[in-house]
């Protein structure tokens, strides 16, 4: 165990811990426990909204697992990882003030809460929770198996040994802090996120003798490692650009990222966090993923993609400089993770329990039993994460795809079109969902259909169901 990696890493965690503390004293206002535990007072200004947003979507998928599959395939999927840039913008110019407004409005505290009161239906409630819970423990698993992964890098530990470390680490502050101290530290973290992938990304240049002795030597190895197409061709031009959907416009239907739209505290917060949130996320994945292929010829032959940052750190930068680096997946994961648990208990105590269990819990009982239920859901994802997949990205856009397949329409639709009602909302979700599994199912066993990603059919069949449903079963019920 080399103490001189550590060192940064827990004085890193300890300022986290500050953090949480803080915030929980400041959870005590007019607003109510709900509003502060779940959305942070919604008084996120722009800087604050950005870096939370970008480090929400800047997971252990973008900063273990993208560069451990662009170590695999080459300069495609760094492309392919590039189409993400735009992701802050769209979350933000879709639903923007709209949303913002509607939620206020609805004194909705969740994506369900505006679901619910839009449609009027508990159906639409109901369904949008199972969606949630279903596809966010996918998300949270590779979330606490990339945590895993990074402490056993680093640590020498057992994969259990590190990935119980990684569990206490983000359930201690996540249960004491909430939202508020989930989007301060986002933005610290996403600030250590940017300085940290560029030390490491000119720490493995230099250490690859420079930009064009590393190409030469990928060349040498495969010239299929530097065209679009990938290591083994697989990144056809029909596949990039339906991926695009998945990380690119779909990603406003996500409810981590959809609930940060609603929790800023005016217009001009947004705007500026719609120009600084792209600019970082384009300057951290564009580093992130030359960093995983720029390592090939530095660390050749690692055997598990997601340990090439941890292992390329340790390799290529003083102990010291590396623990500090290392803090940015580390931030990556933990403000993903957070978010993640924080959204999951909201579904279940909010969405869940006060809608349809006990609408007059007093406060002090839902207080406890947000705690409660953040708790147990870190507890079972620990234990789904016990056995981990080869490369967690997988796993974490299996996720992302559920998630927009059930909520893009019933969302965007139920802002922008007034003839949306509840039974559109309710076929869309039921036909996402169904067909986005299945198809997910058949990819697996024969290979993509037509050579598209896996969400780009249930998202246009989510979207049929949704027009045809509410044109067929016409109820006036709009609240606009």
């Amino acid at each position: 165990m080399n103490i001189g990696v550590i060192a940064p890493l827990v004085i890193f965690l300890v300022a986290i811990f500050a953090i949480g503390l803080i915030s929980s004293r400041k959870m005590e206002s007019d607003k109510g426990f709900l509003q502060n535990y779940f959305l942070g007072g919604r008084e996120l200004g722009g800087f604050v909204l950005a870096m939370t947003m970008v480090a929400t979507y800047g997971s252990a998928s973008s900063f273990l697992g993208g560069p451990g599959t662009a170590y695999t395939v080459g300069f495609g999927w760094v492309l392919l990882a590039m189409t993400q840039v735009v992701t802050g913008y769209f979350v933000l110019l879709i639903l923007g003030k709209k949303f913002a407004i509607l939620a206020r409005k609805y004194n909705a505290v969740t994506m369900i809460d505006f679901l619910k009161v839009r449609y009027n239906s508990p159906a639409v409630a109901i369904l949008s929770a199972i969606a949630i819970i279903i596809f966010l423990f996918s998300a949270m698993t590779a979330q606490w198996v990339g945590g895993g992964r990074l402490i056993e890098s680093l640590t020498g530990l057992q994969y259990t040994s590190a990935l119980f470390i990684f569990a206490i680490s983000v359930l201690v502050y996540v249960v004491i802090g909430g939202f508020r101290a989930v989007a301060v530290t986002d933005a610290v973290q996403g600030a250590i996120m940017v300085i940290g992938t560029l030390i490491l990304l000119v720490g493995v240049i230099i250490a690859g003798g420079g930009v064009p002795a590393i190409m030469q030597d990928l060349l040498n190895e495969n010239p299929r490692l530097v065209t679009p197409f990938g290591a083994d061709g697989s990144l056809t031009a029909a596949y990039v650009s339906s991926f695009w959907i998945l990380v690119g416009v779909g990603v406003v239907a996500l409810p981590q990222m959809a609930v940060r739209a609603m929790s800023y505290k005016n217009s001009r917060s947004m705007h500026r966090a719609l120009v600084i949130g792209t600019i970082v996320t384009g300057f951290i994945m564009l580093n992130m993923h030359l960093i995983g292929i720029f390592a090939r010829p530095v660390l050749p032959g690692i055997d598990v993609g997601d340990k090439v940052i941890p292992l390329l750190a340790l390799e290529v930068l003083p102990p010291w400089l590396a623990g500090i680096v290392l803090a940015a997946p580390m931030a990556a994961i933990m403000s993903t993770v957070d978010s993640l648990l924080l959204l999951v208990s909201s579904a279940i105590v909010k969405d869940v329990y006060l809608n349809f269990i006990k609408p007059d819990a007093k406060e002090k009982t839902v207080k406890w039993l947000s705690f409660g239920v953040t708790g147990i859901l870190g507890i079972i994802v620990f234990l789904l994460a016990l056995q981990p997949p080869e490369l967690l990205i997988f796993l974490n856009l299996f996720s992302f795809g559920g998630l927009e397949a059930a909520f893009i329409w019933p969302v965007v639709m139920g802002l922008y079109w007034k003839y949306g009602n509840k039974y559109g909302a309710i076929a869309s979700m039921i036909t996402g969902m169904v067909s986005y599994i299945a198809l997910h199912y058949y990819n697996e066993a024969f290979g993509n259909l037509l050579g598209v990603h896996t969400v780009t059919f249930p998202i246009v069949f989510s979207f049929v169901a949704y027009i045809a449903f509410s044109l067929l079963i016409k109820k006036k019920e709009f609240l606009f």
